[in-house]
């Protein structure tokens, strides 16, 4: 279909595709500067916080991270982390706050470059734009093994998007497959409910929830460690394949110990492999996956150990974790789920990126857009709120400011014609900002 059979092509100077804080946050910059733009969100603004997160969830961040522009946190409890309801409350405030120009319930389906502008047809018809940027993230489609299709049909499945509590499930046991932020979370979440957890072990690493005094972020945010651009990471861009670390905010902020709930019955296995019949296979190695979730934790430690000798600072001393449990050399691969009355399984491995509706020749061979702090080389096309885009705080509450005033810098400069880099000509707003 042509973009002319549409009807009438509704124009704006910039549009944005999605509604979260990152498109939100350029909204803000391009409304201050009065640039004529649109947000365009499939759902409803905040979608994912709102919907897509399960009851107990919270920030594993301090609240005092949450910094999107002219809005940062002002609540009672900076060194607490926000509980869902209160995540969506202060999001909600930030769109109070300004007022962005948002159509909400609309689905892009196509985004193509024609005739020196950006086409969109979406849901409720046809857009063209001078610049766009993408504000969607880069957790689009939940990933499901293929293995689960051979799952018994009385067993419920749900991936972790669609985790609410323990009463939405079935009364049984439970497997959990994933040990990342969400899987660890979750198999806390069922396991304080008393119900009894198989959980899939991974190699994600883990991080302490304080040391030495101190929350760790709040340690690592004095070492500039969230200032580190992803271009000078150790991993480089590899970073951004790397799994969070786990840890909860949950009752004021605590380490998760697989090791203590393995003591207090939850049953740890390798990582799920494959499916026969009812019996549910994983590989060995839980023992170096725990060893190496710890060495991480304890690498973080060290790292904060030479930064308070280098500076002279005071803080007490704290006693190294200890290990409270060892899993045994005999440790089960099997999991017959009829068996063991399995009433269902949470799959907790992540997300796979979807940019097929853009048609433009800017992604590598896995799909993922080539960018430099998530400005393409298609001229007015740009990304924002991608996983460590720039920096660990990229699409988050804490870093998205950032990112955003450095995009907003590229937009003004492409309306203006500049041709000298943002970085030595700042805007006027930037400056301020």
């Amino acid at each position: 279909m042509s973009i002319a059979s549409q009807g009438a092509v509704r124009h704006h100077s910039v549009i944005i595709i999605g509604g979260g804080q990152a498109g939100l946050s350029i909204s803000w910059y391009l409304k201050q500067a009065g640039v004529d733009h649109l947000v365009l969100e499939k759902h409803q603004v905040g979608h994912a916080w709102r919907n897509e997160r399960w009851d107990t969830f919270c920030l594993v961040t301090p609240n005092w991270q949450c910094n999107l522009p002219g809005y940062p946190y002002r609540g009672n409890d900076p060194f607490g982390f926000m509980k869902k309801d209160e995540i969506v409350e202060y999001l909600d405030g930030f769109v109070a706050s300004f007022q962005p120009p948002v159509r909400e319930g609309v689905s892009v389906n196509k985004l193509w470059r024609e005739d020196g502008l950006w086409r969109i047809t979406a849901s409720d018809g046809a857009y063209s734009a001078d610049q766009v940027v993408v504000a969607v993230g880069g957790y689009h489609i939940p990933v499901v093994p293929r293995a689960a299709e051979r799952l018994p049909a009385d067993i419920v499945q749900i991936h972790s998007s669609q985790y609410l509590n323990p009463q939405s499930l079935p009364e049984g046991e439970v497997l959990v497959v994933g040990t990342g932020q969400s899987g660890c979370q979750i198999a806390e979440d069922l396991h304080l409910a008393g119900r009894r957890v198989h959980l899939g072990v991974g190699d994600a690493p883990r991080v302490a929830r304080t040391y030495r005094g101190k929350d760790v972020v709040e340690w690592l945010d004095k070492m500039k460690y969230y200032d580190l651009p992803v271009d000078k990471h150790p991993l480089g861009t590899g970073v951004r394949e790397k799994t969070n670390h786990y840890v909860t905010g949950r009752d004021g902020g605590r380490d998760i110990d697989l090791r203590k709930f393995a003591l207090e019955g939850m049953q740890l296995y390798g990582k799920f492999e494959s499916l026969e019949g009812e019996v549910a296979h994983f590989g060995g190695g839980v023992k170096g996956y725990l060893d190496e979730a710890d060495a991480v934790s304890e690498s973080i430690k060290d790292s904060i150990d030479r930064f308070i000798d280098a500076n002279g600072i005071e803080a007490p001393t704290e006693a190294r974790y200890v290990p409270v449990w060892q899993p045994p050399s005999d440790t089960a691969r099997a999991l017959d789920l009829r068996a063991s009355a399995i009433s269902a399984v949470v799959w907790c491995i992540g997300f796979r990126t979807d940019f097929s509706w853009i048609n433009e020749p800017i992604f590598d061979g896995r799909g993922y857009p080539g960018h430099e702090r998530g400005v393409t080389a298609a001229p007015g096309l740009y990304f924002l709120g991608l996983p460590w885009q720039y920096t660990w705080g990229s699409g988050r509450f804490s870093g998205i400011d950032r990112d955003a005033r450095y995009l907003f810098d590229h937009i003004s400069a492409l309306r203006a014609g500049a041709t000298s880099s943002t970085e030595s000509t700042p805007s006027a707003l930037s400056q301020a900002a």
